[in-house]
């Protein structure tokens, strides 16, 4: 069991770091201006995502079976809608100086808005995972181990991350320009990413 968990872990610490979850959570953490809030962040996306591939690739490994391909590729086109959303906002704020330094009594629907946002992309992603753990596991019992330990991977990563992204802008805060042009800049690249997304998806892999 011990190297199912040790794969989970390492591929989990690198799915942290795809261009659409880094996008999706940099667009996020930038709008405000504590490092807690961002680890926060980090924490919630990871979670809601972990959560969501346990669940569903659990029971697709259980029950040996799979996502079908076409519904994987909606869930995916789902999330670069989210992105574009994302980014959409975040253009708006910065134009509008709407940057946030949240009170703690304001985490709760910025935990929840980041849990939900790391759900979406673990639907789009979960299928993947499952057929690597079938593929890779030589048990039931050690492919749900392997998916657990690959959603504490991501947890690990995306809250390295955010922080990572979050401590340089609480200090950019101090300046109400350059943080409104970097949050204007982090909308545009999750605008830029979940569009090529939806082209590649939409066009490549026939979707639409």
């Amino acid at each position: 069991m011990l190297t199912p968990v040790l794969l989970g872990c390492v591929l989990g610490l690198r799915h942290a770091s795809d261009p659409d979850h880094v996008a999706a959570v940099a667009a996020i953490v930038t709008r405000h201006r504590r490092p807690l809030a961002a680890a926060g962040i980090g924490a919630a996306w990871g979670l809601g995502h972990g959560l969501t591939i346990v669940a569903v690739g659990g029971v697709l490994v259980l029950l040996s079976g799979t996502i079908p391909a076409s519904l994987a590729l909606v869930f995916e086109l789902g999330v670069a809608g989210l992105l574009v959303v994302l980014g959409v906002a975040n253009l708006l704020g910065a134009r509008r100086s709407e940057v946030a330094k949240p009170a703690p009594a304001a985490m709760a629907p910025l935990v929840a808005r980041s849990c939900a946002v790391g759900v979406a992309h673990g639907l789009a992603g979960s299928a993947a995972v499952a057929l690597l753990a079938l593929a890779a596991m030589p048990s039931a019992g050690a492919a749900v181990g392997y998916l657990a330990a690959f959603a504490a991977g991501t947890v690990v990563g995306m809250v390295a991350f955010s922080l990572g992204v979050g401590v340089p802008f609480a200090w950019a805060g101090r300046v109400p320009g350059l943080q409104r042009a970097l949050v204007a800049g982090s909308g545009a690249v999750a605008v830029g990413v979940g569009l090529y997304l939806a082209w590649e998806l939409g066009f490549a892999h026939g979707v639409l």
